[in-house]
């Protein structure tokens, strides 16, 4: 296991750096740069500019503003917004818990839906609830996120007056059901192309699992379907699902940025728009590699998960 966490470690930071280099090379290429909201200033001169970018440290080569940054951040200083000052990582933990909020419910949604839909297709194989859903999966992959949140809101919004439109809660009520009320669509927009994906994955593992020797024992021996079902089947389907959860953070998150700026949600989504349009590159930045050290723990925890899981597994 030790010998398994330091390869996983080692490579999980040469791929951090990866990431960060080219996140870092891509802001600086960006027309205007980080001093463009600046220059919009009718009260700032054009030396006014260049004073500013000589205290940021902007008019030194890039590969010195990288490292400077890194080093900065491996210290813990995660830099400043240019929009108010606030430390990167005090703006990005005011947002932090929105998004994890919305993933959190979505995630939960689209594993339970997805797995009960796809166990449910491959024992009732070739039946009209697995036609049904293998078009339902076809229709919600083939659609955009934003489309679905559009719709939810037209139809359960504003003609039926169900949910909220938008925003994670009403001023003035932040009581813990106003805010499940405005969590109710965007968490259902976001969980859709999951459910899709995850119930055709489990229908897959499912068939396979069924067709395996144990089950085939099993039958021969008396035991009930039922039983079979969910003491040797779907246990053996999970495995493989473990890891697809992993797999699933980095769409997870790219959706979140979709549903919440559709539904204005305060998130980090929807956060990272809003500094890109203001060219905030530290916090851009900073939600970059916050994203890409969500998704590398994601995939590490499915794979202790598995081995914990699966005895047959062995992690070296």
């Amino acid at each position: 296991m030790s010998g398994f966490l330091f390869n996983r470690l080692s490579q999980s930071i040469v791929l951090l750096v990866i990431v960060s280099i080219i996140g870092f090379t891509i802001l600086s290429l960006m027309p205007g740069g980080p001093l463009a909201q600046f220059g919009l200033d009718p009260g700032m001169t054009q030396k006014d500019v260049e004073r500013l970018a000589a205290q940021l440290g902007l008019n030194r080569p890039l590969w010195l503003q990288y490292l400077d940054w890194a080093w900065r951040l491996i210290q813990g200083d995660w830099g400043h917004s240019f929009r108010d000052g606030s430390p990167v990582l005090a703006v990005i933990g005011r947002h932090l818990l929105a998004t994890l909020l919305l993933m959190g419910t979505s995630t939960a949604l689209a594993i339970a839906l997805g797995t009960w839909i796809g166990i449910r297709s491959a024992t009732h194989r070739y039946s009209l609830f697995d036609y049904s859903a293998t078009v339902g999966a076809m229709i919600a992959l083939s659609i955009p996120t934003f489309w679905f949140g559009l719709v939810g809101i037209y139809v359960f919004s504003l003609k039926l007056g169900w949910v909220p439109a938008g925003n994670m809660y009403t001023i003035g009520n932040a009581s813990v059901l106003d805010y499940l009320h405005h969590l109710i669509l965007p968490a259902a927009v976001l969980s859709l192309v999951h459910v899709a994906v995850w119930s055709r994955y489990m229908r897959t593992a499912t068939l396979d699992s069924l067709c395996q020797d144990f089950v085939k024992t099993a039958r021969a021996k008396g035991v009930t379907e039922r039983r079979i079902l969910l003491k040797h089947v779907v246990g053996n389907a999970l495995l493989p699902m473990i890891t697809l959860a992993g797999m699933q953070l980095p769409s997870i998150l790219t959706g979140a940025l979709v549903t919440e700026t559709v539904f204005t949600w305060p998130g980090m989504g929807r956060l990272f728009l809003d500094s890109l349009g203001y060219s905030d590159y530290p916090v851009v930045m900073g939600l970059l590699i916050f994203s890409a050290i969500l998704v590398v723990l994601g995939n590490l925890i499915a794979d202790i998960l598995v081995a914990v899981v699966d005895p047959r597994i062995r992690l070296s």
